[in-house]
């Protein structure tokens, strides 16, 4: 079975929020008072989002800080088992 490409929040945050509302990495940093170069690098998937990203975001779109927090997770969780499959194939379960 093909495995689907992993989809860094940033990606989310492009496509599915600024995209649609039509708001500029930089409009987005004013609002929520982060530096445009930290929005950008989380777009480009060079930067995690930490609590306090998430914590602004979902104040400034209206929804929960783990929902960006769980996109993260779930992305690092992925990335990490792709890194590590040999090693964690080879571990038996202890019950």
């Amino acid at each position: 079975m093909e495995q689907l490409p992993n989809i860094h929040p940033g990606e989310v945050l492009q496509e599915e929020f600024l995209l649609p509302l039509e708001i500029s990495a930089y409009r987005l940093s004013r609002e929520v008072g982060i530096p445009q170069t930290r929005i950008s690098q989380i777009i480009k998937g060079k930067r995690r989002i930490t609590a306090d990203t998430a914590l602004r975001f979902s104040a400034f779109f209206g929804n929960s800080p783990k929902f960006w927090l769980g996109l993260q997770d779930d992305y690092d969780l992925e990335e990490e088992s792709n890194r590590k499959h040999e090693i964690f194939k080879n571990i038996r379960s202890w019950l």
